[in-house]
């Protein structure tokens, strides 16, 4: 059976836990590595992940030793989605503040000037003519 493996970053918020794994690991960006096996027997290509290897940071008391977690692909999806639902959902930038114009005429005015058009005609006593 034909398979590939994708390597991929992600990055958790909070602290998580990985399926029925005991150990809280710490928020931070994780290296990983999925395995996915081809499907045979389709009219089409389509993989089916089969493994996710997780990449733990160095730890510094122990340096040189690195550590990996194989866990199901699933269970990394339900960390992720767990992470994100505790995230606070960023909040709406605050409406701008209207510019102050002399009515409608005034704002039309103020567009116009700044499509670079010529304004021929009636203008507002508070500014001045511009030449021909």
């Amino acid at each position: 059976m034909l398979t590939r493996t994708t390597r991929t970053t992600v990055t958790f918020a909070h602290p998580f836990v990985l399926g029925d794994a005991e150990e809280r690991l710490p928020a931070g960006t994780y290296d990983v590595e999925t395995e996915e096996e081809l499907l045979e027997g389709l009219s089409f290509h389509a993989y089916r992940r089969v493994l996710t290897i997780v990449h733990l940071p160095a730890d510094a008391a122990q340096p040189g030793i690195r550590r990996s977690l194989t866990v199901r692909p699933e269970d990394l999806d339900i960390a992720l989605a767990l992470d994100a639902a505790a995230s606070p959902a960023p909040r709406p930038a605050a409406p701008a503040e209207p510019e102050e114009s002399a009515g409608a005429e005034g704002g039309a005015i103020d567009r116009a000037e700044n499509e670079g058009m010529s304004i021929v005609g009636a203008v507002p006593d508070d500014r001045p003519t511009p030449a021909p």
